[in-house]
């Protein structure tokens, strides 16, 4: 049945293939975001675009009379570095900027609200890999620990008022239309660096790992995660799902793999490591593909040849 479904954030980069993969599905969409790092045209043409940040009466307006029956929440602080330098900020996106669009939701009838988590961060170091959603809860960043407190008000929501509310823990999310001047898209990063011939540093020694996973990968579990029927919400992690591959990869075997791609030569330079960042992150989709018959199905060859040619084309004069 087709669904009128909100994207916050949706001009982004994750919330824009989410669009995508709502309209394919048949889907009527909206998308709200203040473009501070989104961009317009991410947006498809005939999808009505809100200009307002989520934390605004506007958003929350916009949520209760828009007669939504999905919100699909994507706005968000995404660098846990900018994390660190400022957690009130973080926090004040993260935490207040969900808070409220539930109370939109909430005020408006919404049925249900799937909120993008992070896997890479609300999980605690030293735990057995792959982690499953059960894992303990340890984040070593505001970022983390703000994904983490959203979680919780998300299952209360549901507890108090019947919202209901899906965790999407993501892995590391690559693919086209990453950008490629923050922290969070090293795939982007290596792979427009690469293409403009720039040099390229790796923080730490490179062998810190990732379970990297294709946006579009992504945008297919959201969809699949707005239908789903939903176990009783008997914990945190009853409506949580990892969306991941399962698959650690190496940063230095992601360049190795990059570098190939682009004909490159060039070492890069390693510098120190930086704080909070993960030494090892890898999650098990086994739950994704039980209850919502999810599983990841571009390859990271595949993936990272549409990532690189996605560049290619926009460095072309």
């Amino acid at each position: 049945m087709a669904e009128r479904v909100l994207v916050t954030g949706g001009a982004g980069f994750i919330g824009s293939h989410v669009v995508a993969a709502h309209l394919a599905a048949g889907d009527a969409v909206t998308v709200l975001d203040d473009l501070s790092s989104g961009r317009r045209e991410h947006v498809p043409d005939g999808v009505p675009l809100v200009v307002c940040d989520a934390r605004s009466a506007e958003a929350r307006c916009a949520v209760t009379e828009g007669g939504f029956t999905i919100v699909n929440h994507h706005a968000a602080q995404i660098d846990v570095r900018k994390s660190v330098d400022d957690p009130v900020n973080d926090a004040s996106v993260n935490v207040l900027g969900l808070i409220n669009v539930l109370e939109g939701a909430r005020a408006g009838g919404v049925r249900r609200v799937v909120f993008s988590s992070s896997g890479g961060t609300v999980y605690g170091e030293g735990a057995a890999l792959p982690q499953r959603e059960d894992a303990a809860k340890l984040p070593a960043s505001p970022y983390g620990t703000a994904k983490l407190a959203a979680e919780y008000y998300l299952a209360m929501f549901g507890l108090l008022y019947g919202i209901e509310g899906v965790a999407l823990r993501y892995s590391n999310v690559y693919g086209p239309r990453q950008d490629p001047h923050g922290e969070a898209g090293v795939v982007a990063i290596f792979a427009r660096r690469l293409l403009a011939g720039e040099p390229l540093t790796i923080f730490g020694t490179g062998e810190q790992t990732r379970d990297l996973v294709y946006a579009g990968d992504v945008a297919q579990a959201n969809v699949l995660a707005s239908r789903a029927a939903l176990a009783p919400l008997t914990s945190l992690d009853a409506r949580a799902f990892n969306v991941g591959t399962g698959v650690e990869t190496s940063v230095n075997a992601l360049y190795r793999r990059l570098r190939r791609a682009a004909g490159a030569t060039a070492e890069a330079q390693h510098a120190p490591a930086r704080p909070c960042e993960q030494r090892r992150s890898c999650l098990a989709p086994g739950r994704a593909k039980r209850l919502l018959d999810w599983a990841p199905a571009v390859s990271l060859d595949e993936g990272l040849a549409r990532t690189f040619e996605f560049f290619r084309k926009e460095l072309r004069p």
